[in-house]
């Protein structure tokens, strides 16, 4: 599942990264690799951005990037 279909305050560990090799090399950057775990701490209302946890770090990702994080349930 992408990381858009996880609920509030679930961790879940990065399974794959989809899309082109700069959206990769973005999100590698910011610590999605696989393995590591990521919480959803607060989704913004009418379609907004995502409060996202990951390496005891918190970042803002719109929906359209979510959507290619792959993640699995712990």
């Amino acid at each position: 599942m992408d990381l858009l279909h996880v609920t509030n305050g679930e961790w879940v560990r990065v399974s794959d990264l989809r899309g082109g090799r700069g959206l990769q090399a973005r999100l590698t950057q910011l610590g999605f690799l696989p393995g590591n775990q990521v919480r959803i701490i607060r989704t913004a209302p009418f379609h907004g951005p995502l409060l996202i946890e990951i390496e005891g770090r918190e970042i803002v990702l719109g929906r359209g990037v979510a959507r290619h994080i792959i993640v699995e349930k712990i």
